[in-house]
């Protein structure tokens, strides 16, 4: 019996391995950030790489709070599992302190592991974390950051599974000190290295000359610490990860208020029409066609009312 194929995603392995491909290339990445499965579904729709699912967009968009510790593990791990289900593209996880000590850490890698993430960021704030961009920063010691690194390349079962360690040292203790932990971290055998918030152009040269050939994280925060940087301009200071963690939500949020004041004002949507995802290319987003054919092969295969 020849059916339509039910709608299913790529194995989770696979896009381990096209996410370690794109890296090795050393072709830039371009990371949009999402807080939900239908953000990812429409990075996948515009032909970006890979998606990265931001804890500072979950707690916002999700949970209605904001990026300091509030939200935990489960919560977290819950929508990484719906996202996974929705798209094709291999995801970034940022699991901030991985919740906890070594320990806790594990559990986290196994658990996203599972949920079928491509990569976990770690990264060495005390519990509760606050956004990068924030002020008030606190650190765990180096050691106890390596520590938690090491347990999370231990805890993998994919070698394929990336790890990236980030610091917010420049924040708190300067620059010298978060390239200190750069190279410590590393050490430690992450992956890939993401120095949070350096504040100017001469910071940013300095960390790319300092990590050559290491997958450096450039966040790209519109209005925050680090100055605003093209693509291009962030590949040719040596980044090669170059992270919209939250630009995504924040348009979707803006055209969403615009449209809000919209029917408020006028009391119609009807006028609006040109601004809105079309019926037909939302249902078609969704998979509409592909669950209804499936549904009619398997229902007429077996001689039931298709009910079309």
């Amino acid at each position: 019996m020849s059916l339509a194929p039910i709608p299913r995603m790529s194995d989770p392995s696979e896009r381990r391995v096209e996410l370690r491909s794109h890296l090795a290339s050393g072709n830039p990445l371009v990371l949009p950030g999402t807080s939900d499965s239908a953000g990812a579904m429409l990075i996948e729709r515009a032909g970006f790489a890979a998606a990265y699912v931001t804890g500072a967009g979950v707690s916002n968009a999700q949970f209605g709070v904001p990026d300091i510790g509030l939200i935990s593990q489960t919560e977290v791990l819950q929508q990484v599992t719906r996202i996974e289900q929705a798209t094709n593209l291999p995801l970034i996880v940022d699991a901030d302190t991985g919740y906890g000590g070594v320990p806790s850490v594990i559990r986290t890698i196994q658990l996203l592991e599972r949920a079928g993430a491509s990569g976990v960021q770690l990264e060495d704030q005390v519990m509760p974390k606050r956004c990068g961009h924030f002020d008030g920063h606190r650190l765990v010691e180096t050691p106890e950051m390596q520590a938690k690194i090491a347990a999370a390349v231990a805890a993998r079962i994919d070698p394929n599974l990336l790890i990236i360690a980030r610091t917010d040292a420049r924040g708190v203790y300067g620059l010298d000190e978060a390239l200190r932990r750069g190279h410590a971290f590393i050490e430690a055998g992450a992956d890939a290295l993401f120095i949070e918030a350096p504040q100017s152009d001469e910071e940013m040269a300095i960390i790319g000359r300092e990590f050559g050939g290491v997958p450096l994280v450039a966040n790209v925060v519109e209005g925050g610490k680090t100055p605003a940087k093209s693509v291009a301009e962030l590949r040719e200071l040596g980044f090669t990860v170059m992270l919209f963690a939250n630009f995504l939500m924040r348009a979707m949020l803006f055209a969403g208020q615009q449209a809000l004041e919209h029917l408020s004002e006028a009391g119609e949507t009807e006028s609006y029409g040109s601004r809105l995802l079309s019926w037909q290319d939302r249902q078609s987003m969704f998979r509409l066609p592909e669950y209804g054919a499936v549904e009619d092969r398997f229902l007429t295969a077996w001689g039931a009312d298709s009910g079309s």
